[in-house]
């Protein structure tokens, strides 16, 4: 580790499970237009935009929506959501992840949050861990979405470090090859048969240490 200058973490999956949030705000959208949203369903929009997601939501019911139509629906979606993380406590945090955090930054590394949620610093708020990371680069600030490399090489600029002093955590694929893209090494959290572009993959920050770094 002794090239390793900052970690950049994803915040879903990664830091916190927000994904059961945005699941329940979906299945809430799709009994209200009357039909049913499954789990095997919801598989299907991992890492995928907002308006994408609806897209497939409602293909799962077989409805037909305008643009506009589908404008009210995904904020409908997206309020429900916020409600249910305004109630969040630090108890959600991943176990391990903010102990690890907390080394990387007592070893002297910079720490940055890369995600490309709009409500990042309301979960870090609740959570009450806005503090462990020098800098936070979320959906307000970035116009790109992963596999682009652009909230990552955002992060590694915002800290003054270069891209090949940083390691990058992800759960999503698309998040792994955003790091390579950005010329980073990237830790996957998650399974090795998916996560196999990663340089390393571990279950979850509570398995990681720095010396893996």
């Amino acid at each position: 580790m002794n090239n390793i200058k900052a970690c950049i973490f994803d915040l879903d999956g990664v830091i916190v499970d927000t994904a059961v949030y945005h699941y329940k705000a979906w299945k809430r959208l799709a009994n209200e237009l009357g039909f049913d949203f499954t789990e095997a369903d919801n598989e299907r929009l991992k890492g995928v935009s907002r308006m994408r997601s609806l897209e497939i939501v409602l293909q799962c019911g077989g409805i037909t929506k305008t643009e506009s139509e589908q404008k009210l629906l995904a904020a409908q979606k997206n309020a429900w959501y916020v409600e249910m993380i305004n109630q969040m406590t630090p108890a959600e945090i991943l176990p391990g992840a903010q102990e690890f955090v907390e080394a990387c930054r007592a070893a002297g590394i910079k720490t940055a949050l890369g995600s490309a949620s709009k409500n990042s610093m309301t979960i870090l708020e609740k959570l009450h861990i806005t503090h462990l990371f020098d800098v936070i680069i979320d959906g307000n600030k970035v116009t790109k979405a992963k596999p682009d490399p652009e909230v990552f090489l955002k992060g590694a600029e915002e800290l003054g470090i270069e891209p090949k002093y940083c390691v990058v955590f992800e759960d999503a694929i698309a998040g792994i090859e955003a790091a390579k893209a950005g010329g980073m090494k990237a830790v996957g959290i998650g399974k090795p048969d998916v996560l196999h572009e990663a340089d390393l993959v571990v279950s979850g920050l509570d398995k990681m240490t720095l010396n893996k770094l």
